[in-house]
């Protein structure tokens, strides 16, 4: 019989504990949702500075070893996987800490990190092997994603040509906290859809220190050009990416899935027209569930590579530290 993995979640926050109670969201959807829902895993313990997140994850998850300090958390509860929730600039010292433990898997959500030379120390204590990184860049999960990953790769709608994006969290955040917390989702999806590393960005139009109705960033995903808008003044979210190829387009986003195919154009003589061929096939994505899965294999083989490695997060982190207002930690 396989031994049973033990996981322990250093920040028990939104994406750590709390989101699971979201009535809307597909489940799980947090670390402890789908640490508790996965087979030959067990939730062992939690860790948090805020008292009242401790004791709400006590009573949700019935785990009475909660603690304040990740390095009590690491001695007492001996982890096989620790997934890393708190805040980016507590990664690295959190997954040195796991290695110097013994810990197998470091199960780190995005950014990688909270500046590029912590983030280059924890790609290193990976390359070293003396932790497994996964970074939840959780889309790479997600069966819609990675079904039209699928269809890129077999050139399905021919070569992908361009990819657009649009990135709006609502009225008032500022733009460049878009982008640190959500663009890093964006940009790492736009390079594993095509299976190329992405290049430097840079800024085309647009502050993103500033307030304003959006900001433009340009950059590369293999020969692949992306465009990003990350957008404010609007009270509603939008997550989405178009993967346009020489004979139709993919659509992706929070709640999209759509392919399009070129046709023999209904409106014009001698012209060809996109036509919907398949939208929405999924009704669950598994993106968390897929996720631990993905760490619990890797736990069980040392050698076993992660979908989401941090060689992979570290593109995207370099890309956004290659845009201002984040160039001057970039070096």
């Amino acid at each position: 019989m396989s031994e049973l993995l033990r996981h322990a979640i250093v920040g028990l926050g939104r994406i750590g504990s709390l989101l699971e109670d979201d009535r809307l969201r597909e489940k799980p959807c947090t670390h402890a949702g789908a640490i508790t829902a996965a087979p030959g895993s067990v939730l062992v313990g939690g860790c948090d500075i805020d008292g009242e997140r401790r004791e709400r994850f006590r009573e949700r998850w019935g785990c009475d070893a909660v603690y304040s300090d990740y390095r009590r958390l690491l001695e007492d509860t001996r982890p096989h996987v620790v997934h890393v929730a708190s805040d980016p600039d507590t990664h690295y010292p959190i997954v040195q800490a796991a290695a110097e433990a013994g810990v197998r898997v470091a199960v780190c959500e995005k950014p990688l990190a909270g500046t590029w030379r912590a983030s280059k120390a924890i790609v290193r204590l990976n390359r070293r092997r003396r932790i497994t990184v996964l970074v939840n860049h959780e889309r790479r999960y997600s069966n819609d994603y990675l079904e039209a990953r699928r269809l890129i790769g077999e050139r399905r709608y021919g070569l992908p040509v361009a990819i657009g994006a649009r990135l709006y969290f609502g009225r008032t955040r500022p733009l460049w906290s878009m982008l640190w917390h959500d663009g890093t989702h964006l940009l790492d999806i736009a390079g594993f859809l095509v299976g190329a590393p992405l290049g430097r960005a840079r800024r085309l139009h647009g502050s993103l220190r500033r307030g304003g109705t959006g900001a433009w960033i340009a950059l590369r995903a293999g020969d692949v050009p992306v465009l990003v808008e990350i957008g404010g003044g609007r009270e509603y979210l939008v997550f989405e990416l178009t993967v346009s190829c020489e004979r139709g387009e993919i659509q992706l986003g929070n709640g999209v899935y759509r392919e399009l195919e070129s046709g023999a154009s209904p409106y014009y003589e001698g012209y060809r027209s996109l036509r919907l061929v398949r939208e929405n096939p999924f009704t669950e994505t598994g993106y968390f569930r897929n996720m631990v899965a993905d760490a619990a294999a890797c736990a069980r083989d040392p050698e076993r590579r992660p979908a989401s490695g941090a060689g992979d997060a570290e593109y995207a982190t370099r890309a956004i530290f290659s845009v201002r207002p984040f160039r001057a930690r970039f070096g």
